[in-house]
Order: structure tokens, then sequence, then C-alpha cells
């Protein structure tokens, strides 16, 4: 009987393991690929003529196209149900663009590059999760989840460590750039490999929840939101850290990437570490995380290169608590039948602030870096501020619930 036969008479909750444990190879793969090409592209663009200016419009132009675009994916694939067919779109454009880099020869070239990376990883993400959601309903949710994180973050580690060692045996980027097409190549096999297996996730789900009917967002819910686009309009892009480095001491460009797998491991660190503790006192875990990863900016950008290691750190720290509680506090704040559309305001929002923050930071970093600095910290003690709003209405209301 053949593996695609097997799947089809038996969704067990093993097969659901299994598909989850092969969508997190892909994301291991995947990752290992962009975000090897994310650790040099800021030195990349800098080497090619670009300005701070420029690399904040690119860099935050991406995560606008990463996270904006996602509401429309998402929708598309709800409406149309071809899953499967937009991940391939996605993962080819998010994949392949990675070593074309490498024949980059103006920062122009790059940057479209760059932003058809982050378009491709917009299409593919929502269609993805979806067919993951329906795996880790076996298995439960949280469980399912975090494998699929971990494996991720493997992935996202791996990839910085292989660029530094081929940028420190060959002395440029462009190398670095092409051999990640290796671990494309791979993705884009495992991913028809599960494509094949796994025709239809959905046989996973066991029951669908019932539909409430449309409610409108509760005001605890848009307070949030704003709260949430201050902390993206306030976190710098790596890229930029980079730049700053490469201009501003003599940081060798083989460490360059090692300090963003730096900030990689400590993000899966932090991750397991403020899911676990959202669980207990909720909304109050971001607000230290917030606080605690608000140091990054001072220590990157105004200290020496021994305290722009701990600001990496740092910005690990914020990035990893982002990922394992901003979707948990939307989780227990809307009810099931509305959290589609709250996700979607989430990432549209999201994106839109990062956009916004990083092009404004690029344009501060040419002007008075220590208004940057301030830029940065404050809008994220400001979100903090909201987030207590936040959890004052949840406390008024009695009930996490709209």
């Amino acid at each position: 009987m053949t593996g695609k036969a097997l799947y089809r008479s038996t969704p067990t909750k093993h097969a659901a393991t299994s598909f989850v444990v092969l969508l997190g190879i892909l994301s291991l793969l995947s990752d290992m690929t962009y975000e090897g090409a994310r650790s040099i592209t800021g030195p990349f663009l800098a080497a090619l003529g670009a300005s701070g200016t420029i690399l904040g419009l690119v860099a935050g132009a991406g995560e606008l196209l990463g996270y904006g675009l996602r509401v429309i994916s998402g929708y598309v694939s709800d409406k149309t149900g071809r899953y499967w067919t937009i991940t391939f779109v996605g993962y080819f454009l998010n994949l392949l663009a990675v070593p074309a880099l490498a024949f980059a020869g103006r920062w122009q070239v790059a940057a479209a590059l760059m932003l058809i990376e982050r378009t491709g990883k917009a299409i593919r993400n929502p269609a993805r999760d979806a067919m993951l959601s329906h795996a880790t309903s076996r298995l439960g949710h949280g469980w399912g989840f975090a494998l699929h994180e971990a494996m991720d973050q493997i992935g996202a580690v791996s990839g910085p460590l292989l660029v530094a060692l081929v940028v420190s045996s060959q002395r440029e980027y462009r190398p670095a750039f092409l051999v990640l097409l290796i671990p494309a190549i791979m993705a884009v096999t495992v991913l028809t490999a599960a494509r094949i297996v796994y025709p239809r996730p959905r046989d996973f789900e066991q029951a669908s929840p019932a539909q409430t009917g449309p409610k409108p967002m509760s005001r605890q819910f848009w307070l949030y939101i704003a709260a949430v686009g201050l902390v993206a309009a306030g976190y710098a892009d790596f890229p930029l850290i980079a730049f700053h480095l490469r201009k501003t001491t003599d940081i060798k460009d083989s460490l360059i990437p090692l300090m963003y797998a730096l900030a990689m491991g400590v993000d899966a660190i932090a991750a397991l570490f403020f899911g676990w503790l959202f669980d207990r006192i909720k909304i109050g875990s971001l607000a230290i995380a917030i606080m605690l990863s608000s140091l990054f900016a001072p220590l990157s950008f105004l200290g020496d290169l021994n305290l722009a290691f701990f600001g990496v750190a740092l910005w690990g720290i914020g990035m990893g608590a982002q990922e394992s509680i901003l979707r948990a506090v939307i989780a227990g704040m809307v009810p099931p039948d509305r959290r589609g559309t709250a996700f979607g305001f989430f990432n549209g929002g999201y994106g839109l602030a990062w956009f916004a923050g990083s092009a404004l930071m690029g344009l501060l970093y040419d002007l008075s870096i220590p208004a940057l600095v301030a830029f940065s910290v404050g809008a994220q003690i400001l979100a903090v501020v909201v987030l207590a709003r936040v959890a004052t209405a949840q406390s008024k209301a009695g009930t996490q619930a709209p």
C-alpha cells in the first residue's frame, strides 16, 4: 500500500505527527535559506552602495509585504481551497530569490530580490499554517505548533552559521548566496513529497467549531493592535544593526551572520520561556519581554562591539517573545469564528507599523543615531503603557473574551 493510500485510509495521530514533522523539516530548510541570506543582506546592500535610508526603506517594505499580503493570501486560500498550490507558489518565490542575489550587480536589483523573497513568504504562510492547523488538532495545537517552531529555529540558526563559514573562507558575500541554493532545492523536494503523501490535510480535522455569527471586535482588541503597532514600529531590523556595526566598528564580515545566529538561538529559548510564562501571567509576560528587549537599541547603536553582542541577544529575546505571545493574546481575546479576521488585522497592522518604523529609523540613522535610539525605546515603552490599559480592561470585564 502506498504512503498516499495509507494516509487516506488512516488519518491517525501518528500520521498527523508525521505531517507536522515533514512541514517542520520544510521550514528548517527554508529558514536556513532565507535567514542565512538575511544575516548578510544589510552589509551586502552597503557594499553595493546603498545608504542607511535606502536600507531602512527596503527592509521595512519587505516586512510590509511579508505581513500585509497575508490578509489577501489567507482570504484567497480559504476562498479557493487551493492551499497546496498557493503554498508552492509562495515557497518558489521565497526560496529561489535568495541564490539569485549572487548575481545582483546593483543595490536596486538586490532590493527587488529581497522584496520578492518577502512576497513569497507572505503568499505561502497562511495556506501552510492552515494545513498545519488541521494536523495539530490531532496532537494538540500548542505542542504541534511548538514542534514546528522548534524545527524552524534550527534552520534560522544553521543558515547564518553556514553563511558565516562561506564568507569567512571566500572573503565575499556572493558565494554564500549561491551555496544557499542547496537547502532551497532540498526544501522544494520536501514540499513536493509532503504534497504527494498528504494531499488532503483537512482530513486530519475531526470537527469544526460551531459558527456563532459575526461580532464586532472589542475595544480591547483595537487597543492591543495599537500596542503591537508600537512594538513593531520601534523594533529595528537586524540588517540596519549589521549595517551600523560594519560602518562603525572593525567587526569581521564573518562575525555578522554569527551574531544573527546568536539572535536566532536566543529567539528559540525566549519563545519557549515566554510562551510558558504567558500561560501563567497572561499579557503581563509580554510587557516584561518588551521592557527587557527595549534595551537592544542603546546597546547595539551606542555601545562598542562587546555591548552590541548583548544588544543583539536582547533583540533576539524580543523576537522570541513576540513570536510566542502576540498571537496567543489574540486567541484568548477573540472568539474562534472571528480569529481569521483578527489575525488579518494583526498581520496588516504589524507589517504597516514595521514598515513605517523601519523607514523612519533608516532616516534617523542618517541624521542622528541618538534620535533613532530614543524613538525605538520610546515607542516600546509607550506600547507597555497601552498594554497596561488592555490588561486593566480585561480585568474589569472579568474575562479575556470580548
